[in-house]
């Protein structure tokens, strides 16, 4: 039975990429792409000729049969467009199916975007989250913001340059404006750019030059400072500040209970005592 090669790509400069994922890459029968045209291009700058087909998100079921098929008589190579296949793709799931078959998988080490935006972030490495692509509605970014509001961990997420304003403005609302954050736009490519302080700065930074390109944001955690317990006085002054900005009590809820340490409940049952006319 062949081995499913799962091979990071280069993410901009085409000279990412390992010696190993070369020779992988021209040793295997076949190579499953998610994009066969960006594939080609590195393909070619090497000189390799393997024959590649398409596996993506569109595709993924119709493809398994043909893929498995050639696992079956020899090594396949799994790339993505760019970075580690199976990190917000749907390469995990050929992977797992690819286990489940009792294939041998052998992932190898190189390119991805997470790691160089937290190095270059400035931000504590010691432990970190990565979140992924953020929620693309307003309502479910905020929502998801605030279960992380107190999380004291460094946080990384994908981001499209189109939402990234909005995304940063939804963190300062959420995490306050003195939150630090980095924006790394571009990684290895001609262009790039880590953008790092305050949310607040990093916000009117991009407010006034349009960001372009793939975007890494990193999050600061939480200060341990700003994990001590509020005491009630402090808890109600910045909770019925959301509230008569206009914020759902559930949400500014969560979001106070992650930076105060209080208790959710708690937090929600003194802001059902000032929406009913009790304030203090």
């Amino acid at each position: 039975m062949g081995t499913l090669y799962v091979v990071p790509t280069p993410i901009g400069n085409l000279e990412d990429i390992t010696l190993r994922g070369l020779r992988v890459l021209k040793e295997a029968a076949l190579i499953a792409a998610e994009d066969t045209r960006t594939t080609r291009v590195l393909l070619d700058h090497y000189g390799i000729t393997t024959p590649a087909t398409s596996y993506h998100e569109h595709n993924k079921l119709a493809k398994l049969d043909a893929i498995f098929d050639a696992l079956a008589a020899g090594d396949v190579a799994l790339v993505s467009d760019a970075g580690t296949p199976g990190i917000s793709d749907p390469g995990y799931e050929l992977v797992g199916e690819a286990i489940r078959r009792g294939h041998r998988v052998e992932p190898l080490p190189g390119a991805n975007a997470v790691l160089p935006a937290l190095v270059g972030s400035g931000l504590p490495t010691d432990s970190f989250i990565y979140l992924g692509f953020l929620p693309r509605k307003q309502k479910a970014l905020l929502d998801f913001l605030a279960e992380l509001a107190g999380e004291p961990r460094t946080l990384v997420a994908y981001d499209s340059p189109n939402r990234l304003t909005d995304t940063l403005a939804a963190v300062q609302q959420v995490m306050g404006a003195d939150r630090p954050v980095c924006v790394a736009r571009e990684l290895s490519k001609m262009f790039e750019e880590f953008r790092r302080g305050t949310v607040s700065d990093v916000l009117a930074h991009f407010r006034q030059t349009p960001p372009r390109g793939e975007i890494t944001l990193v999050i600061g955690g939480q200060p341990p400072a700003a994990r001590e317990m509020w005491d009630e006085t402090k808890v109600r002054t910045a909770l019925y500040l959301r509230l008569d900005a206009g914020e759902p009590l559930s949400r500014a809820a969560r979001a106070i209970a992650g930076l105060s340490g209080w208790e959710r409940r708690a937090v929600y049952a003194l802001g059902a005592e000032y929406k009913g006319g009790g304030r203090r």
